[in-house]
């Protein structure tokens, strides 16, 4: 006697529900460390100073240039 293969069909859509289920959580985490260090070490420049860090609700008024433009050398 040989042993036989079954095979069985598989949705579509299991094999992204089983990724997302495996993986979701763990990307999840590394994207947004990723993303937040991306703002921290961008901090310093201007562009994401003024465009998108003075706009958080709690961390904004910490971000606002307060220099008057008479005081600034550019």
């Amino acid at each position: 006697m040989s042993s036989r293969v079954h095979f069985q069909a598989v949705p579509p859509y299991r094999a992204a529900t089983n990724f997302v289920s495996k993986w979701g959580l763990s990307l999840g985490l590394w994207g947004a460390g990723a993303g937040i260090t991306a703002l921290y070490l961008l901090s310093v420049t201007p562009l994401v100073k003024r465009e998108f860090l003075t706009k958080v609700p709690l961390l904004g008024s910490y971000y606002e240039d307060k220099i008057p433009a008479s005081d600034k050398p550019f």
